[in-house]
């Protein structure tokens, strides 16, 4: 193998965390892989992977260079897709993270328009709500909602999601239906927290024209939307959130939306990449498809 074969083999086990599933994910024999990484080993002079009966975990100094490994690789990826005769027909790996909401609700419905227009782009989508660690995990892209927290990526606003406030009917036949933002103070909501940090969200509504925060009492926190919108339907209390996330349950009337007078701020997406992809084909690409996507659902980003 040569050195640059050697240095995408190596990216994979450290992401697959086998060696049997790297070698088939670039078609060589298992031991064609385990002995290139024993001479790269050999070659710098350092231990780069640690190996056990379950999985395979980068050293120390395998992770610095896997993370090395990741920058160096998409560059000479990109240096060729750029090229004139590539730059409207980009091609190579493209790896994204998304909202488990928008993957199957927004992005993943209409997925196959992106492979129709990028035909030459392979895509690897992971999902859910957990926050993701772009350059350690090789991705490429992630598309989120809220406020970013990462600095060091570029954030492109892409969507501003108008909100509901709702609740099961159960919920509201036990407790009443709030007639003014300041009745919140009487109900319970379902909790919804950062994964990353103890911070747990308030209510947001206008009121005579100013916006104003509303903390209410709950007996269940959850850091996940698909959690969150199971234990409103199970009458644990009112959630606000994304209309979008939860249009079938209106419609059906398991939710009942309260307060509609009282406008909420919307919830901002995002695309977020790093710094040093900002000129890659393949994610300029995708964040200007995605855009388009999200700009059909809720029109253009406020």
């Amino acid at each position: 193998m040569d050195r640059l074969d050697t240095l995408r083999l190596f990216v994979r086990i450290v992401e697959l965390g086998s060696f049997t599933r790297a070698a088939a994910v670039l078609d060589l024999p298992r031991a064609t892989a385990t002995h290139a990484i024993k001479q790269l080993e050999a070659r710098l002079g350092a231990r780069l992977l640690e190996r056990t009966t379950r999985q395979v975990r980068p050293t120390l100094d395998g992770q610095a260079y896997y993370e090395r490994c990741v920058h160096v690789l998409a560059e000479l990826d990109d240096a060729d897709a750029a090229l004139a005769q590539l730059a409207g027909d980009p091609r190579g790996t493209l790896r994204i993270d998304l909202h488990g909401i928008h993957a199957v609700g927004l992005v993943l419905p209409r997925i196959d328009e992106f492979h129709a227009r990028y035909p030459r782009i392979e895509l690897e989508i992971s999902s859910g709500d957990r926050l993701v660690d772009l350059v350690r995990e090789g991705i490429d892209c992630v598309v989120r909602s809220g406020v970013p927290r990462d600095s060091s990526l570029v954030a492109r606003r892409i969507a501003t999601m108008p909100e509901v406030v709702c609740a099961s009917p159960e919920y509201l036949q036990r407790h009443g239906v709030p007639r003014h933002p300041d009745e919140l103070a009487a109900h319970r909501a379902v909790g919804f927290f950062a994964s990353d940090r103890d911070l747990r969200y308030p209510f947001e509504l206008t009121v005579d024209g100013a916006l104003r925060e509303y903390r209410l009492d709950s007996w269940i926190n959850v850091n996940d939307a698909a959690c969150y919108a199971a234990a409103a339907l199970r009458g644990c209390g009112l959630i606000q959130l994304p209309r979008h996330g939860v249009e079938r349950y209106l419609d059906e009337g398991r939710l009942v939306e309260v307060l509609g007078e009282y406008a909420s701020p919307g919830v901002p997406a995002w695309a977020m990449y790093p710094r040093h992809r900002q000129l890659s084909p393949r994610v300029r690409a995708f964040v200007d498809w995605v855009a388009g996507v999200f700009a059909d659902k809720f029109g253009a980003p406020g």
